[in-house]
């Protein structure tokens, strides 16, 4: 009996002494992670880890000593720097997660590998691979706070159908709420071969349907009307859904008033925006959901979380939908679709590619709340999701594909170089600029038809790439995404 007493005495003095060793090396790569997330002093890290392990507690220790001298110990100098060095570790974790739930969920996952930055290898791969697995454990913390507003538009009373990976034919081998306003190219005319519209609508600037285009008036007097002048003038079930995307992305503004808590946001039921011809994402996606079910045709509701432009690394709340054609899923954003948001101001801008885009395009910038609808093999985590460069349709419909760096965010010690194969020599040109700041310029070389894009950062700090693609040297140039750096 008194062995086994021993054994367990001895069970949880171990027990104890492996969390002492490993709060501190949680609270030091957490601490570490936001301090590269936010490209701050490493030596601020590492002074965090030295005072809690083991300066705050032997100093603990020695400004009690005074009391126990007026009366005896019950425990050994060692028992007590353990308990101190465990409450102290605790209660520093504690309170990083407890204040930035959201920011230390984002940091882990995306920068809790930086350690091990620039280095490759089977053992390498693996620790980053396990350190990524414990911060997605984490996950509830994000979810915790990050509250989807759009949820409660979704339609709980009917079952959805499960959905099944489809890769929409001839689609790129390879693979973004609302974008920059950029150049766009010139609209070419809609594909007429359904086989490959499915394919091509997501990588060409097609126009708007005709019917949508030339939609008398009289027509548009109820919501139901609407469905059905489409229906009768588009038998294709491509180009139908396709003329509903078009309606809604063309006849309805995006309401950044709204949006920035600048004016009430009103109901974003479809009826409303309807007749309001305004909406945030919501409304979009609930307009293109009722179009769709007044004709028979079975587009559904979409939520979860979504990343531009300006928040590759964050995300935000996000609506938009899926559309069953022929047997085969497919995905549309029609808000992302229908323009740009500069401040809190809309420009117009009707564009097709958010329509129809391959699920390994959607999913650079689209991440639903439930897996099924990203329409992959091998659902990509949350943490995956934040890990990506921040690529727009554009980049992969011309063929590019990146090779280095593979992440949002990149430690550097010089140049920000990016590697990329580009078989179609396309031209490329790059800006960079620090992260938050209006002013840009451009990288060496200005444009090339090359596979390496050079960009010489000034000094240290945080800086955006953007990167821009063109069909001739001297002409128009399209937005197709960015990538951040830190300068050390």
């Amino acid at each position: 009996m008194r062995f086994l007493l021993d054994l367990l005495v001895r069970l949880l003095k171990g027990l104890l002494l492996l969390l002492v060793f490993l709060t501190p090396v949680l609270g030091v790569w957490l601490a570490s992670s936001l301090v590269a997330y936010t490209n701050g002093p490493t030596w601020l890290a590492a002074c965090s880890g030295v005072l809690l392990f083991p300066l705050l507690p032997i100093a603990w220790d020695l400004w009690g000593s005074k009391r126990r001298q007026q009366k005896p110990p019950m425990l050994t100098w060692g028992d007590r720097v353990i308990l101190r060095t465990l409450l102290l570790n605790l209660i520093f974790l504690t309170c990083l997660l407890a204040l930035r739930p959201q920011t230390s969920f984002l940091a882990l996952s995306t920068r809790g590998d930086w350690m091990l930055e620039g280095r490759q290898g089977p053992q390498i791969a693996w620790v980053r691979r396990s350190l990524f697995q414990l911060a997605n454990e984490l996950e509830w913390l994000y979810l915790a706070v990050h509250q989807n507003p759009y949820k409660q538009y979704a339609d709980t009373s009917t079952v959805r159908p499960t959905p099944q990976p489809t890769v929409p034919p001839s689609a790129p081998p390879t693979p973004h709420s609302k974008p920059s306003p950029q150049a766009q190219p010139q609209p070419q005319p809609v594909p007429t071969n359904p086989a490959t519209q499915p394919a091509t609508l997501w990588a060409t600037n097609a126009a708007i349907h005709p019917a949508v285009a030339n939609m008398p008036a009289s027509v548009e007097t109820s919501l139901a009307a609407v469905a059905q002048y489409l229906a009768q003038q588009e038998h294709d079930p491509f180009l139908r859904v396709k003329a509903l995307h078009d309606y809604v992305a063309d006849r309805i503004a995006y309401d950044a008033p709204a949006f920035f808590g600048q004016a009430p946001r009103p109901p974003q039921d479809a009826e409303t925006v309807f007749r309001t011809r305004k909406a945030v994402c919501a409304g979009y996606a609930k307009l293109l959901e009722a179009l769709g079910q007044a004709i028979g045709e079975e587009i559904v509701y979409v939520v979860g979380d979504s990343r531009s432009q300006s928040s590759d690394l964050n995300g935000g709340s996000h609506a938009w939908n899926a559309a069953k054609i022929a047997g085969n899923w497919y995905l549309i954003d029609a808000t992302w679709d229908s323009g740009s948001v500069n401040g809190s101001s809309f420009t117009k801008q009707y564009g097709t590619s958010y329509l129809f885009p391959p699920p390994e395009v959607m999913v650079v910038s689209h991440f639903p709340d439930d897996a099924a609808w990203q329409f992959l093999p091998q659902p990509l985590s949350r943490g995956d999701f934040f890990r990506q460069p921040m690529l727009r349709p554009g980049f992969f419909a011309q063929g590019l594909k990146l090779l280095s760096p593979t992440r949002s965010q990149t430690d550097v010690q010089g140049n920000a170089v990016i590697q990329l194969e580009n078989p179609r020599q396309r031209w490329l040109m790059a800006s960079y600029g620090a992260k938050g700041s209006q002013q840009t310029a451009p990288c060496a070389g200005q444009t090339s038809q090359g596979t390496q894009l050079a960009c010489p950062l000034p000094s240290t700090g945080t800086y955006e790439v953007q990167l821009f693609t063109g069909d001739q040297q001297y002409g128009q140039y399209e937005y197709v995404g960015q990538l951040e750096f830190n300068k050390a």
